[in-house]
């Protein structure tokens, strides 16, 4: 049987989520299913579009298809390519804080993660005035001129996304790929033979991701002193115009983390965003739940700084980042688009408060919202990525 292999890849990709050391009750679990499920589908879409000679932009993760701690803030593409052809990527830019691209010599496993062999923003970009803009990547080319980017040895993914700051009023663009030898063309008709080989990738890619994003937290994350965050630093094997401040927690229900940190002036960085994660390394549900914010979202309090009130018990506060009811987690900031290197001074400084101590927080007053207003920010949350999901 075709599907046989994946079936069992299934079985024991679900072996993995049952076994998993930090499940401590029946959301972790549940949690770790709707994972494998969102894993499951993933796989299925991977496996099907790996065409490097027709190549197209398939969507990376997505609020049902969740890895490696998503940001809420970003649509993420990639499309599969070799390094020995030229490919042309088209599009109009959006109104969103960034676009960027990046090209990865291979994907992530459990031992390991894949070079990044280019990244850059759409400020490297020749951009004409209605927002269309052509970029090809290719291998190397004397005299290629502006919008050609050289394909390193063992290219092979080129990823692109696209990031919101103010969600209700950034609007995404178009983006759209070929290789320049073969459009017009058309690919092989399928065949069974191929179509059992997909199956059987699908099945190796649904073990690794779900091995490897498990092992990716340990790497990054839980060696850290619990309750911290780093300095902000360079994002390791990421954008090089992004840096970020990650840790993880662990609270009591009547134990807040207050999180302090600048709010950034726009011209040093367009996006900045904060967020927290499970610990099957992936967002939290942000659709429904304010467990992100970015700069345009906080409420930024009149010394310029963003007080972030992480907390399982409603406080009635605009920067209530909710843990929906878990008591361990990741931390993650990002600063993107950034015009200078960052220093300790523009990063975060987090303290441990019981909960019957906020009123003491400075600015509280000016922070309060009552129910009303919190249901309009999420219904905000809602209509903002129902429209850009079917933009």
């Amino acid at each position: 049987m075709a599907t046989e292999s994946f079936a069992q890849a299934i079985a024991e990709a679900e072996r993995i989520i049952r076994s998993a050391p930090h499940i401590q009750n029946e959301q972790d679990l549940a949690e770790g299913l709707d994972y494998l499920a969102g894993s499951i589908k993933a796989s299925l879409h991977l496996a099907w579009a790996y065409e490097r000679d027709f190549p197209f932009f398939v969507a990376s993760t997505g609020p049902y298809s969740k890895l490696g701690l998503d940001n809420p803030d970003t649509l993420y593409f990639h499309a599969y390519i070799r390094d020995d052809a030229e490919y042309v990527v088209t599009g109009r830019r959006g109104t969103t804080a960034d676009l960027s691209f990046q090209v990865m010599n291979g994907d992530y496993s459990p031992t390991s993660s894949p070079d990044s062999l280019t990244a850059f923003d759409d400020r490297e970009l020749d951009i004409a005035p209605d927002g269309t803009f052509e970029v090809r990547f290719g291998p190397e080319k004397p005299d290629a001129g502006p919008n050609y980017f050289t394909l390193g040895p063992g290219s092979s993914m080129l990823i692109a996304r696209e990031v919101y700051s103010d969600w209700a009023n950034e609007d995404r663009g178009e983006i759209r790929i070929h290789r320049a030898d073969t459009l017009g063309m058309a690919p092989p008709p399928a065949k069974e033979e191929l179509s059992a080989k997909r199956f059987a990738v699908a099945g190796r890619i649904l073990v690794s991701r779900i091995k490897t994003f498990l092992a990716f937290r340990e790497w990054h994350y839980l060696d850290l002193p619990v309750n911290t965050l780093t300095e902000p630093r360079s994002t390791p094997g990421g954008l090089t115009t992004q840096y970020s401040s990650v840790g993880h927690y662990d609270l009591d229900d009547d134990q807040v983390l207050v999180i302090t940190v600048p709010a950034p002036a726009k011209d040093l960085a367009p996006y900045f965003g904060f967020q927290l994660g499970s610990l099957w390394y992936v967002s939290l549900d942000y659709i429904n739940h304010q467990t992100s914010l970015t700069a345009d979202q906080a409420r930024v309090d009149p010394d310029g700084m963003i007080r972030y009130v992480v907390s399982e018990r409603d406080p009635g506060l605009a920067n209530w980042i909710e843990r929906t009811g878990h008591r361990r987690g990741f931390l993650q900031f990002r600063w993107q688009r950034l015009t200078r290197a960052l220093t300790p001074g523009d990063g975060p400084a987090v303290e441990i408060v019981p909960f019957d101590e906020l009123p003491k927080l400075p600015y509280y007053e000016q922070q309060r919202v009552d129910s009303a207003e919190w249901t309009a920010r999420i219904a905000e949350r809602q209509t903002a990525v129902a429209r850009r999901m079917l933009g």
